[in-house]
């Protein structure tokens, strides 16, 4: 049996990533703070599962706990464990040292150390368990480049992708078989686009621009996007271990 887990599956591309792997018959178990609406049903028309787990990834020992009650799910076997991280958050968007500590902390803890941690668990569970892992992280464009007022997101998610490749030379070197990538999805139509476009320009100097890309319809649909992250998520094959990926390469 195949399973999947994928965070912040109640929206945006977390939803459309759930939704493209029950369609190919892939268990699927989400993790967000809200329901995700109409996956069950999709999931019957599937001959498959959709179970949803509550949790803040903001705590790290509720994310450790919802990855024990996750391994309990696999009492009649699994044989590979696609994980996606997909959640995380933009605020606080301002200029850094105007930003409040409780909150860059939290942000570090969503954006970096959750996706880290599952991948972590799941890596010694799929090694203890014998079947095959693949981990993908949801990266950004501003991991490679800075952005004034983005100091925390553009942190965390270089940070994201040198774990990744880190991840992916320790496992070639024990030969496991198990893979990990991260994806960078570009401009798409979701809630944290709203969020960065309610940003004042002296938070975000970059914010007309923003602005722009809904007013020209250049922000991308997370149902196309989710395709190309599930194909290449599925593609185990000729998924390269430890890749930075980016739709763009693909769209």
């Amino acid at each position: 049996m195949k399973y999947a887990i994928v965070t912040g599956v109640s929206k945006g591309l977390g939803y459309s990533v759930a939704k493209l792997l029950l369609e190919k018959e892939i268990h699927v178990i989400g993790i967000s703070r809200s329901e995700a609406s109409g996956l069950n049903q999709l999931a019957e028309e599937n001959n498959v599962t959709f179970q949803q787990f509550q949790c803040d990834l903001g705590d790290v020992e509720a994310v450790e706990e919802t990855c024990s009650k996750i391994k309990n799910q696999w009492s009649n076997g699994i044989s590979a464990l696609y994980l996606v991280n997909n959640a995380a958050v933009i605020d606080p968007v301002d200029q850094a040292m105007n930003t409040k500590s409780s909150e860059l902390a939290y942000h570090v803890q969503v954006n970096t150390i959750a996706p880290m941690v599952m991948t972590n668990l799941f890596l010694k569970e799929a090694s203890s368990k014998e079947f095959s892992f693949i981990g993908a992280t949801v990266t950004s464009g501003a991991a490679e480049r800075p952005i004034s007022g983005w100091s925390a997101y553009c942190s965390t998610k270089a940070s994201i992708n040198m774990y990744t490749q880190t991840v992916a030379i320790e496992q070639d070197e024990r030969r496991t078989g198990n893979k990990v990538f991260a994806f960078s999805p570009g401009i798409m139509d979701t809630g944290m686009q709203e969020k960065i476009r309610a940003a004042s320009p002296e938070e975000f100097t970059d914010v007309e621009t923003f602005k722009s890309y809904k007013e020209d319809k250049a922000l991308k649909d997370t149902d196309t996007v989710g395709g190309v992250l599930v194909d290449i998520l599925t593609n185990e094959a000729n998924l390269e271990n430890g890749k930075i990926y980016n739709v763009k390469d693909f769209l």
